[in-house]
């Protein structure tokens, strides 16, 4: 009996098509940190982790498997990931990235899905438009916490899964033009926000179902648009009334003709020589061989 037997009804070659998968994680704090391990867990054997910043000690009422000894050597978050994904998957495929996910384009496109545990709406934008270019089912999860005067706190979140042809966030709503122009406003000025370490686990939870749905026969239908809303006052995840507004709907944001890598040059490309190849003696033509004979005879 292997270690994933219970899992077993996710298709008979279940654990051999998640061990050859490779997922992209960008962001590893709260959220990114419950996919690296849940993803561990599953058996998943790839990954790309991109985080640029180092655990800090308000990190760790949230960051899974985060420590304090960490805190104190200034460990990275990529690095605490891999540690705990190793912990269960030894000779998993590991690219770490402390640095912002930009910086790994050239491995992020070989993912087969990739899930964005990020704050702001741009770079959510950025990661979902890289994505559909290079035609990679995206996942993007977050939460946050909002301060309702005299009735307390609201927290609430969202994970939406954005595939290629289909809604993309801008399509349900979810980024906006107001929204980017606020946040640049704000920028460098946001300050720390409130995250819980429940609120980050049901997310991600939702988020690693929908990636098994895409990566594996167990659900034979899923769904190609998904925008969850969750409410964690009332410990709550509901589909968001725009899923069903545009079942159908395809996304005019990102046309097919922008599919593709923009600094793709034919002319930069190397390539293997053809093999060489073998002489042969052309055969001459039986008007030329019967010449030939006719010849010998004659003299």
């Amino acid at each position: 009996m292997s270690r994933l037997d219970r899992q077993s009804f996710l298709g008979a070659n279940s654990d051999v098509i998640l061990d050859a998968a490779t997922i992209g994680i960008v962001g590893h704090g709260g959220g990114g940190s419950h996919l690296a391990q849940q993803s561990a867990h599953m058996g998943i054997g790839g990954y790309v982790n991109a985080d640029p910043d180092f655990i800090e000690d308000t990190n760790t009422n949230r960051l899974i498997g985060g420590t304090l000894a960490d805190v104190a050597v200034k460990r990275s978050k990529v690095d605490i990931a891999e540690r705990l994904i190793r912990g269960l998957v030894p000779n998993a495929r590991i690219i770490s990235i402390p640095d912002k996910w930009l910086t790994a384009v050239d491995d992020l496109k070989l993912c087969d899905v990739i899930i964005g545990a990020v704050d702001g709406f741009q770079e959510r934008e950025q990661l979902e438009r890289f994505a559909r270019r290079h035609l990679i089912p995206y996942i993007d999860i977050g939460m946050d916490v909002h301060d309702l005067g005299t009735n307390g706190f609201l927290v609430s979140g969202q994970v939406i899964l954005s595939m290629p042809g289909c809604p993309c966030m801008r399509c349900c709503g979810f980024i906006t033009d107001e929204r980017l122009e606020q946040e640049a406003k704000k920028y460098g000025a946001a300050g720390s926000r409130p995250q819980v370490v429940w609120s980050n686990g049901v997310l991600a939870s939702t988020a690693m179902g929908l990636l098994t749905q895409i990566l594996t026969p167990w659900y034979r239908d899923p769904p190609r648009f998904v925008y969850l809303d969750y409410d964690g006052n009332r410990g709550t995840v509901i589909p968001n009334k725009r899923m069903a507004l545009l079942k159908d709907h395809v996304c005019p944001h990102h046309p097919p003709a922008e599919a593709g890598d923009p600094l793709f040059d034919v002319r930069t490309q190397s390539f293997a020589p053809r093999p060489a190849v073998s002489s042969i003696t052309a055969k001459a033509s039986w008007w030329r061989r019967t010449w030939n004979r006719l010849r010998a005879i004659t003299g």
